[in-house]
């Protein structure tokens, strides 16, 4: 043997070990391969379904907001109605309500005032006659208030 073909040997040999070295990743790459076949098979098998769903659900929805925007369409003339009423009823009840009202309070109050008036010119006689009677049991003669002068319970007092 010589040189060349013990270098082919050691060269075939390192080859060899090379292919077999490759071989173990080279077959769990293609296990892996397979499996990713395999889910992307399952996945598209599972899709079609799902879409289906979906375009029911959509379809479902695409019904029910054809009633919302319906309802909304009501409630939307139905408020254009109610403010167009409120305009009418505060135009023509509005101000005399008001005045109605200011009457009604003027009148209270003057009630009030001739009632708190009274109450006072009432007190005020009491306390007058209250202090003519003390005075008069006890100033026998003084000339205090009996002369027929201005009495001593004026607006003062």
């Amino acid at each position: 043997m010589s040189g060349g073909e013990i270098a082919a040997l050691v060269a075939a040999g390192a080859f060899v070990l090379l292919v077999l070295l490759l071989a173990v990743p080279l077959l769990k790459v293609g296990r892996t391969l397979d499996e990713a076949t395999l889910a992307v098979r399952k996945t598209h098998e599972g899709v079609g379904p799902l879409l289906r769903d979906a375009q029911s659900t959509v379809e479902a929805l695409n019904t029910q907001l054809v009633q919302v925007e319906g309802i909304a369409k009501n409630v939307n003339s139905m408020t254009t109605n109610v403010a167009a009423m409120t305009a009418v009823v505060s135009s023509t009840l509005g101000s005399p309500m008001i005045k109605a009202a200011a009457f009604t309070y003027g009148v209270r109050k003057t009630v009030s005032d001739r009632r708190d008036a009274d109450a006072v010119r009432a007190a005020r006689r009491k306390h007058r006659t209250d202090r003519r009677a003390v005075r008069g049991g006890s100033g026998s003669g003084s000339g205090s208030g009996s002369n027929g002068g201005p009495s001593s319970g004026g607006a003062g007092d």
